[in-house]
Order: C-alpha cells, then structure tokens, then sequence
C-alpha cells in the first residue's frame, strides 16, 4: 500500500471531507460503515437481468481529481469473491442539469434527484480497462432489515414498503479509477455498479446523517434508484418506495472517494480553462511530470486528455 493511501486509510474515521481553501490537499469524502437498515440492488446488465442503479450525493467544494473509491455491499451466502466479475461507476450532476424538464410525470418528484443521463467523461469501466477493482470479505455473515431489489415501480404504485430482510456477505471493494476523475466544484451523485455471477450486489446503506468529526456534510441529499424500465426517471429510496414511517425513511450508501484538490484550476467552458489549469498544476506539483505521477495518471498525455475533457464540461 502506497504512503498516499495508507494516510487517507488512517484519516477515514476523521472526518467526511478534508480540503484546504488556499491550497492543494488530499480530498476524501466518507459515509461510514454500513448501518443494517437497507441493501439496495445496483447491478449491471447482463443476460435475463435488466440493469438498475442505486445514487448518493456528494459535494465539491474546489476542483478534484479523484482517483480511489470503496464501496460496500452484500452479496449472496457462499459466493466466492471471484463471482464479482466487474465494477462500473457513473457520475451524475443533479437534476434538472442533463435532463428533460420538466420530467415526464412517471414519479412522485425529481428535485434533487440525479439527472437523467450521466457525465459522460466520468464514467468508469472495468470492463474497459478504465478502472481496477479489488474486493475483501468484512463479515461472512450481515444481515439488512430492508431490501429494495425488483419493486422500482412508476407512479402512482412506487409504495412497496421494501421487499423484507436479507442475508449475505459483507463485502467490500475498493476501486482505482484509471486515469482518475476531473470535476470543478459542484453537487454530485455517485452512482456504482457491479456484475456478480448467478447473483447480486445490493449496495449497503450508511447513517443519516452522516455523523463524523470535522466539518458535517451540509446539503446531504437522499438516496435513488431506478431501473431500466424506470430510466430516466429517479424514485427516492426511502420516501417513494419504502415510506413505512411518518417522516419516511430517508438513507446514505456507503461509499468513500479519495483524491487531491486542485485549487486554481480553469473553469470548464472558458475560453482560457486548459492554459490556466496546466499552469495551476505546474505550480502545484513543480511541472506536468509531477502533477501526472502525484494524481494518478499514466502519463502526461493522459493528463492532458483529461484536462481536455474537462474544461468541455
């Protein structure tokens, strides 16, 4: 394990996020553990299974590039760690930017929702070779109160109350995104998928609130999910499926990202985004060589592209 992420491991109970306003710092952003109450299904297509999604939000408060995750989920009794077979995660702003407005009526509500397609150049594929993942067994035996796997329904019959407690294995798994991940600051929904051999991840919730020292996460949304007969609509987890409480239930996923802040970089959409981004970076890390190696990329090419990409955004 490198120094860079043997220091964001040691940092993880420290906090959800860390950035320094005036200058380039490590970036992490951290849910916690899983709390027991909901395993939500977040599955890639395969044959006889249609695809679903399960979202959490995030915010950036300065340009980020992030390069690691983990994520947390259950999977079936027995299954050998080897059955989980590739990992893709998806970025979305929140709605209505990237989407149809206004929507088309099919559920209760769509603000603060992710929108409804994804940031292209942030997607991630371990199929593709865009990023790495290694999973680890945390428990062989975790139990949920509550699932949501095939009731991802349209309006007006959303309310299902859930589909009963599960059973699995705890697992986790933590993801190198190759090359890492760009965004100016804004408000994000962190969307992963996984494909699992004659069975499925139902991705593990976290406390809400998120309850850690250091600085809260303010604006902390809800859970969504939806599923390919839903796209591109969203239905809030806990308020339109579940809603067996007054209030209803609302739910964190369990999730953490990791990376390095980029303070003076160029905003996306000016005409002077990549000149002063490259500069920044120079300055930042004492060259491009620098900056490639510290953040994660390959080369300085790669770095390049991404710089490229993101100023298009």
């Amino acid at each position: 394990m490198s120094l860079r992420v043997s220091l964001i491991a040691a940092m993880l109970i420290g906090g959800v996020w860390l950035a320094t306003p005036a200058r380039a710092a490590l970036f992490f952003f951290n849910t916690g553990n899983p709390d027991g109450r909901l395993g939500a299904l977040s599955r890639r297509p395969s044959s006889g299974k249609f695809e679903t999604e399960t979202a959490d939000d995030f915010i950036l408060s300065q340009t980020t590039s992030i390069d690691h995750a983990t994520i947390t989920g259950l999977i079936p009794l027995r299954t050998p760690l080897s059955d989980i077979t590739n990992v893709e995660v998806e970025l979305y702003h929140v709605f209505p930017k990237d989407s149809v407005e206004p929507p088309a009526g099919n559920v209760p509500a769509r603000a603060n929702s992710p929108a409804d397609v994804e940031i292209g150049s942030a997607t991630r594929d371990g199929s593709l070779g865009t990023l790495g993942f290694n999973t680890s067994l945390l428990s062989s035996s975790f139990t949920v109160s509550n699932t949501v796997v095939n009731g991802i329904i349209k309006a007006p019959n959303n309310v299902t109350k859930g589909e009963g407690s599960a059973s699995g294995e705890d697992v986790q798994i933590a993801i190198t995104f190759s090359p890492p991940i760009l965004l100016p600051p804004d408000h994000y929904f962190f969307r992963p998928e996984v494909l699992v051999t004659d069975g499925d991840f139902l991705y593990l919730s976290a406390p809400k609130p998120i309850v850690a020292p250091g600085t809260p996460f303010m604006g902390d949304l809800q859970a969504w999910i939806r599923n390919s007969n839903l796209a591109p609509d969203w239905l809030r987890i806990g308020t339109d499926i579940i809603d067996d409480t007054t209030p209803p239930p609302t739910f964190n996923m369990t999730f953490f990202l990791a990376g390095n802040t980029v303070p003076a970089a160029g905003t996306p959409g000016q005409a002077n985004c990549h000149g002063k981004s490259v500069s920044a970076l120079a300055h930042q890390f004492g060259g491009l060589d620098g900056a490639a190696s510290a953040l994660g990329f390959s080369s300085v090419n790669e770095l390049q592209e991404t710089l490229g990409e993101f100023c298009r955004l």
